[in-house]
Formats: structure tokens, C-alpha cells, sequence
């Protein structure tokens, strides 16, 4: 897989592979493997925000752990400024570290509650051994400032915020080290929606400011149309579909892609209410996944060609992948 690139991209995803082993019987012997992440490939440009969609247990936050090498890959590469994570050095990983940072979807569970504010924000310079104690304390002074929240909450514990405060608190935390790169997994999914379009204004913001480029995670694509400059689409594993944001929103080619669209709900109910495409059936399990195209046992358009063999995944014009036999039908 490959993509028309102009000057060489910030991160570069080749044939990612994630399999977690299932295990059974009193010996507890592998039985199978579940392919959270299959062959999957990327890239992303420098303060680009690349969207990755789909629906819950498509492996989209395993692809984005798996980038940062929070879990272990089952195969493939990722390079960050050209340079592959994997084959790094204990202390080489370290130091990169400081350019990849992860905001997480839960604004209460990954702050710890036992911890101040202040002390949460300036982990990672410890860790990193950034700045002696003022330096810290300037340095996570400005990162609350930069994300609307006072210095004095440094002084706070978590419990004494609402949740999208919390997710402030979280971007401070990934922001004091000054990354290049963001993986935000689903940072507004767990917010009231007028918190959300906040914090979607504050990490476009912080982007435009600081340079930033986010790998954005998410289930939502109205969200996700709001922030991303491309999206890709993941359903099982794989990904299905690529394309710059606008152009995917007015002409998606894969079914599947058409069928999430169709469930964005139109914000002026005096437009032309678009046809809802109900999927059939249930997602195929992981362990098992069906052969050829995954997507066709869901598929109101699939044939014969669907079970046979694999669509392949090509570019059907400048900027726009689909891995669908049959997507010159959708059109």
C-alpha cells in the first residue's frame, strides 16, 4: 500500500500487524488469534490531521498504541521522521518519546486521584529528566495556560474538576513535553457535546500554535469532519477506505463507508434527510474473519468476486484509496 505524498511525511505506518492469541483448555495452548490490527498502512504529513474511524472493536485505538509502541506489533514497521520505532534502542525509544504522546478517552480514569495537578503535568519532564523543580513548575504553569485552565489548579487534586476540564488536564500533560505528534484516542467521546466542540476549538488551536500533528481516534464522524484534514476508514481490522475529508464526506466509495455516513444526522432539518442504510447481520468475529472482503457478509452489494479473493487496495483518483471491487458502483 502506498500514497501520493508530497515531501516526506512526518509518521509512515507499513503493513501493521496486531494479533493477540487466544488461548483454551486446561493447558491454556494458543486455539487462535484475534487480528485486532491487519495489514494496516498510513502516513501522515506534518501538522496534518489524519482521522481514523470506524465502528467499536474495528481495532482503531490497537492501531494507535501500536503506533506509539505502547503494545508490542505481531509485524510491520512504523518510522517517525524516518526512523523505524521498532528496531530503536531502549534509549534511542526514550528520547523519541518526547515527540509521540497519547491523549486517552477517559478524562477520570487516567488521571491519577491520588496526585495534584501540577504533579500529573509534570511526570513526563521527571521522567525525561527535563528542568530542575522551577523549570517544571514554569514549564507546567505555561501548559495550563495553554489549555484554559489557571496556574493555581496545579495545586488540585482530579476530583475537584468536570470531566472536560480533566481532558484539559490530560492535553496539558501530553503538551508540557512539547511533542511533535498526538495520538488523541477518542478525546471527546466521554464529554457532553458542547464540551466537545471546546475541546475540538482548543486542539485545533494548540495545533495552529505549537505545530502539532494529531492521529485523530474516533467513532464519530461529524467530529471527526470537523477536525480532520484526511480520514481513513477501519472495519475489521483493515482499513477500507482513504481519502481527503471533504471528498470522503461528498463521495464515499466503499459500502461501508456509505453506511456510516448515512447515519450523521443532518443539523438543518429543512435538508433533504439523506436515506439511513441499516446494516444487516452482526461484525464478523476477528478470530474468524470472512474471506475476500470482510465487509461482505454485511454487503448489499456484494458477489461472488466479494468471497473469492481480497479487494485490492488501489487509488482511484489523486488522494483517494478503497479497497472495494465494486466501487466504481457506488459513484
Amino acid at each position: 500500500m502506498s500514497e501520493t505524498r508530497v515531501g516526506a511525511p512526518l509518521l509512515e505506518v507499513e503493513h501493521l500487524r496486531k494479533y493477540f492469541p487466544v488461548r483454551g483448555g486446561l493447558l491454556q495452548r494458543q486455539v487462535g488469534k484475534v487480528h485486532a490490527v491487519d495489514d494496516v498502512s498510513f502516513t501522515l504529513g506534518e501538522r496534518e490531521t489524519l482521522g481514523l474511524v470506524g465502528e467499536s472493536g474495528c481495532g482503531k485505538t490497537t492501531t494507535g498504541r501500536v503506533v506509539l509502541d505502547l503494545i508490542p506489533p505481531s509485524g510491520g514497521s512504523v518510522k517517525y521522521a524516518g526512523r523505524d520505532l521498532f528496531t530503536l534502542s531502549r534509549a534511542e525509544k526514550k528520547r523519541t518519546r518526547r515527540d509521540l504522546q497519547i491523549i486517552f478517552q477517559d478524562p477520570y480514569g487516567s488521571l491519577d486521584p491520588r496526585m495534584p495537578v501540577g504533579d500529573i503535568v509534570a511526570e513526563g519532564l521527571q521522567i525525561h529528566g527535563l528542568l530542575d523543580k522551577k523549570g517544571r513548575e514554569v514549564a507546567v504553569r505555561e501548559a495550563l495556560e495553554a489549555v484554559g485552565l489557571r496556574a493555581e489548579y496545579s495545586r488540585r487534586y482530579p476530583h475537584e474538576f468536570s470531566g472536560g476540564q480533566r481532558q484539559r488536564i490530560g492535553i496539558a500533560r501530553a503538551l508540557v513535553l512539547r511533542p511533535k505528534l498526538l495520538v488523541c484516542d477518542e478525546p471527546v467521546s466521554a464529554l457532553d457535546v458542547s464540551i466537545q466542540s471546546q475541546v475540538l476549538n482548543l486542539l485545533k488551536d494548540l495545533q495552529r500554535e505549537f505545530g502539532l500533528t494529531y492521529l485523530f481516534i474516533a467513532h464519530n464522524l461529524a467530529v471527526v469532519r470537523y477536525i480532520a484534514d484526511r480520514v481513513a476508514v477501519m472495519y475489521l481490522g483493515k482499513i477500507v477506505e482513504l481519502a481527503p475529508a471533504d471528498e470522503l464526506y461528498r463521495e464515499p466509495r466503499m459500502p461501508y463507508t456509505i453506511a456510516l455516513l448515512s447515519a450523521i444526522p443532518e443539523a438543518d432539518p429543512r435538508q433533504r434527510r439523506k436515506k439511513r442504510i441499516v446494516l444487516a447481520g452482526e461484525v464478523p468475529s476477528p478470530v474468524d474473519p470472512p474471506s475476500g472482503c470482510r465487509f461482505r457478509t454485511r454487503c448489499w452489494l456484494a458477489q461472488d468476486v466479494c468471497a473469492e479473493r481480497e479487494p485490492e487496495w488501489r487509488e482511484l483518483h489523486p488522494g483517494h484509496w478503497v479497497a472495494c471491487h465494486l466501487a466504481e458502483q457506488t459513484g
